[in-house]
């Protein structure tokens, strides 16, 4: 694109144009564009000299388009109606939208949020696109470069600052979905369970036991552990995996205990043959938050995924609250 070239032209030139293509007659075409007759000639002299063609006939029954002018007549209308729509404000309308949304999730974030979220936001917009990803270490950085549309990700609450971030960049934005507490998940037959009813499920059983762990950002600790080590206590790490449902999975055929947010336990639980248990210490819950670019405050296609985004997590949480039928309480 020759953009010196694209400086010196006058954009109401081809405006002027495209009525006189519709009119071909200037005395109309005039009067449309609340000029008068003289001063829509000398408009067209400046059109002729920038498109170096005279563009009309003067004919016995008004103006004759060269053919020049009859290839411009095809192409003028799209490229104005374009230029149009740059000048409108931004608008969405999920029913004929045909856009894409990309998202960085963590994997416990699937069954608890996205599939509520996604069937009803293809019904009221059929032809949008989502595609997901696993949130990673490098998630925060590809929101910030514009290759993600949103990041869901969990965060440890904690009373003391409210920061959910530490050094979050200013550009991005940060909002709560829902919270929920840990749990445990054991298998049927856990001597876990044996404890529970003998009121010996305590932070020593706890921590007796071994575990398996889901490696989240690339690291192998969780907040519950740095929150331990602060007192000198440690898990016994046996197994790291990458995902919650390999974890789960060993966690069902093992001694294993798997502590893990309680939204993804109430799945879990319905998958394998395993019983929820509380974490036996007192620890700060967990938030799922949603995160977007400064860019894309006012887009109002970002603004419709993001309310129906908070919607579903209203409805998750209210899910999570309710009481699982494999669930032992203290």
């Amino acid at each position: 694109m020759k953009l010196d070239k694209l400086i010196r032209i006058d954009l109401n030139l081809l405006v002027i144009l495209q009525v006189l293509l519709e009119e071909q007659n200037v005395t109309r075409a005039a009067r449309r564009l609340n000029l008068s007759q003289s001063a829509l000639s000398k408009q067209l002299a400046k059109l002729r000299e920038m498109l170096d063609d005279p563009l009309f006939q003067r004919t016995a029954y008004g103006l004759k388009p060269t053919a020049h002018a009859q290839q411009i007549a095809e192409r003028l209308p799209n490229l104005l109606q374009g230029l149009s729509d740059l000048t409108q404000p931004p608008a969405f309308v999920p029913a004929s939208s045909d856009r894409q949304f990309s998202f960085a999730m963590v994997e416990s974030a699937y069954e608890t949020l996205l599939t509520r979220f996604i069937g009803k936001a293809l019904q009221q917009a059929p032809n949008v696109r989502f595609s997901s990803y696993v949130w990673t270490e490098h998630s925060l950085q590809a929101l910030l470069m514009g290759q993600m549309d949103f990041g869901i990700t969990g965060r440890d609450l904690t009373p003391q600052t409210g920061e959910l971030f530490e050094n979050l960049p200013r550009e991005l934005v940060c909002q709560t979905l829902f919270t929920h507490q840990q749990v445990c998940l054991v298998r049927q037959g856990h001597p876990a369970l044996l404890a529970m009813a003998n009121d010996c499920w305590d932070l020593d059983f706890y921590l007796s036991q071994s575990h398996v762990q889901v490696r989240c950002e690339g690291n192998d600790w969780w907040a519950l552990d740095y929150h331990l080590a602060r007192s000198g206590q440690h898990r016994k790490l046996s197994v790291i995996v990458p995902d919650f449902y390999g974890a789960s999975n060993i966690c069902a055929y093992s001694d294993l205990i798997f502590t893990v947010p309680a939204s993804f336990a109430k799945h879990a639980v319905d998958i394998y043959p395993l019983i929820e248990l509380p974490l036996p210490l007192a620890f700060n819950p967990m938030a799922y938050v949603l995160l977007w670019h400064q860019r894309h405050r006012d887009d109002p296609g970002h603004q419709w995924v993001r309310q129906s985004l908070l919607v579903s997590a209203k409805m998750a949480q209210l899910t999570q609250d309710a009481p699982s039928p494999h669930q032992t309480r203290l």
